[in-house]
């Protein structure tokens, strides 16, 4: 029985340097498709339809910040429009969320 009480599971060092190497991966990833998704090389449709497992925990404020034209207070506004919590990420959107977002981004409205 451990004596730790509270804080992460114990953990043996390769499963540690495993998921480092996972969590620096999913970072690497995010920060090149964020540079893409400003210079218009990828589009934000496809991935919010259908979002790969690295983008399952990627709040959809970034999302949106990360688009061209857009930034805090434009993504603030649409979210507020749409009535989707900031702190939502990709993953957690409902049916209806993930619906309303991805008619907003076929139009290519602004707030």
């Amino acid at each position: 029985m451990s004596t730790r009480q509270h804080g992460a599971p114990d953990r043996s060092y390769q499963q540690r340097m495993d998921a480092l190497k996972k969590g620096n991966d999913v970072r690497h990833r995010r920060s090149e498709l964020k540079r893409n998704l400003k210079g218009g090389r990828v589009q934000p449709l496809p991935l919010l339809v259908d979002p790969p497992w690295w983008l399952d925990t990627f709040k959809v404020i970034d999302l949106l910040i990360a688009c061209p034209k857009n930034g805090r207070v434009r993504a603030n506004a649409v979210l507020k429009r749409l009535q989707i919590s900031p702190s939502k990420t990709l993953g957690g959107l409902s049916d209806r969320q993930r619906q309303a977002l991805a008619n907003h981004l076929r139009r290519g409205d602004s707030a």
